[in-house]
């Protein structure tokens, strides 16, 4: 998503070297996507589907 639109932001992180940043975004599986700085996470290798519901549903509050 982050490559098609400007607005997105994406980074990768590998959870064992940064405990810190992990610790504050509550990391409890891998692949973690953290949406709006931990406002949302998805937790798991999901389709592209059940992102974008994600990020709807955020941003639909």
């Amino acid at each position: 998503m982050a490559m098609e639109s400007p607005m997105i932001q994406a980074e990768m992180v590998e959870a064992t070297e940064f405990p810190e940043l992990s610790m504050r975004h509550n990391v409890s599986g891998v692949p973690q996507t953290t949406i709006n700085d931990g406002k949302a996470h998805v937790v798991g290798a999901v389709p592209e589907q059940n992102l974008l519901a994600e990020i709807q549903r955020l941003v639909a509050k």
